[in-house]
C-alpha cells in the first residue's frame, strides 16, 4: 500500500464511508472531517436513522459505517446489531459517535463488534484515525 506525505499507510481504493445520525448538523460535521481524513474517500452515504442505513447497505457497497445510537425509527444499537447478524457485513468498519460514554454503553458496543466509540464532542483526529484502521482491515 501506498504512503501518503506523512508517512501514514492508505488503502489504494477508495473508501466509502455511510454516516448514520438523526441531526443533520452532525451528519455535516463529520462529513467535513472525512474529507480532511488522509484516507481516500470515495462515496459518502447519509441516513437519518438506522432503518435508513440498511436500506443504503443493502444497495450499496459500504466499508465503514459511522453512527449514533440515540435516533428515532431504528437506533444505532439494532442497526449495528442487523449488521452484526449478516455475514457479507461482517468486514464494515463499525464506528460509534455518540453523547452517551459510559462504561455501560461501550461495553454493549463492544458486543456488537464495534471498533471504535468516540465519545461527542470528538476532535477531527478521532474520525481520522478511526477511518486510518481501514488501512489494515480486509473491507477493501
Amino acid at each position: 500500500m501506498p504512503e501518503n506525505s506523512s508517512g501514514m499507510v492508505t488503502p489504494t481504493r477508495p473508501v466509502n464511508v455511510l454516516i448514520v445520525d438523526d441531526s443533520a448538523t452532525m451528519r455535516m460535521v463529520i462529513r467535513r472531517v472525512i474529507d480532511l481524513a488522509e484516507v481516500p474517500i470515495g462515496t459518502v452515504y447519509e441516513a437519518a436513522n438506522g432503518l435508513e442505513a440498511i436500506r443504503i447497505l443493502e444497495a450499496s457497497s459500504v466499508h465503514a459505517v459511522f453512527t449514533d445510537i440515540n435516533m428515532p425509527v431504528m437506533s444505532g444499537y439494532d442497526l449495528l446489531d442487523e449488521i452484526a447478524r449478516r455475514e457479507n457485513w461482517s468486514n464494515i468498519l463499525r464506528v460509534v459517535v455518540s453523547t452517551d460514554g459510559s462504561r455501560l454503553r461501550r461495553e454493549e458496543a463492544r458486543e456488537l463488534n464495534v471498533h471504535v466509540y468516540i465519545q461527542k464532542p470528538f476532535r477531527p483526529e478521532a474520525v481520522r484515525n478511526a477511518l486510518s484502521r481501514i488501512t489494515n482491515a480486509d473491507a477493501l
